[in-house]
């Protein structure tokens, strides 16, 4: 038996989803997407038992930035979150991508082939990143315990699984996916966190204890100091932005051939990959940021970098870090050193140039190359006006557009992305962007659905 069908023989015995034996209705769809919606945020919400609750709050501490961006909640059964997800998705679109892994994504063969791999590898990397957690010391130090270190480790394995199968049901029976829906969800309640909440990191009310609001709105109230509003002008410019880049468009003037006298127009956006490159930049910190703490000795240091109170100090993992103490000294002071210059530099560089290359891969393996999107006219029956039908001609125009659109998509998500969450955006400045673009996404698709339901006669001609 060849690797491929032993993939897919392996996969067909892990826990999976049917999908529906009919199409589902608009409302069926919206009420699957509510029910799963409410049992992500019930397993958020559930402690990991035998867990030593000053580490865990060290470790969210941590990587509370990261830990939004991949649906993640430390300390509970959500632990994990998406990143075994995305992190399979990384290595596999990067192996088709560089046709290390010979498939054709756009054939059904290929397209079970690549989810078969990807549902193996979650599956396995959820049990390998639950050890990884716990070995760190997240947890406490469980290592003279091995009964609560197996429990443990169970806990967030079937978290990290229950999570595969949340995302696969809702691909199936709801609308979008798991990933850009729990992403959303995490990065919604962080806004309303970040922005009006009264109560300190720790959720105590700010004026029984002397620390500062998590609001930045009630800090200000608070306070009056304009560094409080830092947080609420860059959310507000950030959603402003990405909602104002999500309407521009390349439209290509097609006819009908069949069809004398019918035109359309073919719209290309200019956030063309959508939000899928900056979700594998920050899942791929993620792991950064995990791994330093992994490897980090009794003296907080490793290969990485450093650590400083449970903190990156140096190294790798300190420059993979929001340099928002930089940005702020640059605003208030209006001064900064060359080392925290390059901090800065580096950061929005790893996300510019992540995006750019993780832009480029999601396009060669979900179909929407010039040569993909060529074909997908030519199905549709339309041609270049002026020109006879042949996919080659198409193929000619779009070759003008994709390739640049695919590149500069990247790296304007990626810079948005990074400067927005330097700037301590509320949910966190990519957080904010890969919000607005999932929901916009979602109604794009909610619109769709409705059209067809009530038009079904539009349906193919629509996709």
């Amino acid at each position: 038996m060849s690797a491929d069908k032993w993939i897919v023989k392996v996969a067909s015995y892990l826990p999976t989803v049917r999908e529906p034996n009919k199409e589902l209705s608009l409302k069926k769809m919206l009420t699957w997407t509510g029910i799963i919606l409410l049992i992500y945020f019930f397993l958020s919400s559930i402690p990991i038992y035998g867990g030593e609750s000053v580490a865990v709050d060290a470790a969210v501490e941590q990587l509370q930035t990261f830990q939004t961006l991949v649906g993640a909640e430390i300390g509970t059964i959500l632990t994990l979150g998406i990143i075994p997800i995305v992190t399979a998705s990384i290595v596999l679109q990067m192996m088709v991508g560089s046709e290390i892994l010979p498939w054709d994504t756009n054939s059904e063969e290929g397209k079970l082939k690549f989810e078969s791999a990807k549902n193996l590898m979650a599956y396995g990397l959820s049990l390998v990143m639950a050890i990884g957690y716990v070995v760190a010391g997240t947890f406490g130090d469980l290592t003279g315990r091995p009964d609560l270190f197996a429990l443990v480790v169970f806990q967030i394995t079937m978290g990290g699984w229950l999570i595969i199968i949340l995302d696969d049901l809702i691909t199936k029976w709801g609308f979008g996916s798991g990933v850009g829906l729990f992403i959303a969800a995490g990065v919604a309640r962080q806004i309303f966190v970040g922005l009006i909440s009264p109560l300190t990191q720790t959720g105590e009310p700010y004026w029984l204890v002397e620390e500062a609001p998590a609001g930045a709105i009630v800090a200000f109230i608070d306070t009056l100091e304009i560094n409080a509003l830092i947080p609420l002008i860059s959310t507000i410019a950030v959603f402003t932005l990405v909602v104002y880049l999500q309407s521009m468009r390349v439209e290509i003037p097609l006819t009908m051939g069949s069809i004398r006298g019918f035109g359309q127009k073919w719209p290309l956006k200019f956030i063309y990959t959508s939000v899928m490159p900056v979700i594998f930049v920050a899942a791929l910190i993620a792991n950064i940021q995990i791994a330093g703490t992994m490897l980090a000795g009794d003296n907080g240091c490793s290969i990485l970098g450093c650590f400083s109170d449970g903190q990156p100090s140096s190294g790798l993992v300190n420059l993979a870090t929001p340099p928002t103490e930089e940005v702020t000294q640059i605003i208030v002071a209006q001064s900064l050193p060359l080392g925290n210059l390059i901090h800065i530099l580096f950061y929005i560089t790893i996300y510019v140039v992540g995006a750019i290359i993780f832009s480029i891969f999601w396009a060669r393996t979900s179909g929407m190359t010039s040569s993909h999107v060529a074909q997908q006219i030519s199905n549709t029956g339309m041609k270049v006006p002026g020109f006879r039908k042949d996919t080659r001609v198409i193929k000619k125009v779009l070759d003008r557009y994709i390739p640049g659109l695919t590149v500069l998509s990247g790296a304007t998500v990626g810079f948005i992305a990074a400067v927005a969450d330097m700037t301590q955006a509320a949910g966190g400045g990519m957080g904010i962007l890969l919000a607005v673009m999932i929901l916009y996404r979602m109604y794009e698709q909610l619109a769709q659905k409705h059209m067809e339901e009530l038009h079904p006669a539009l349906k193919d001609f629509i996709q």
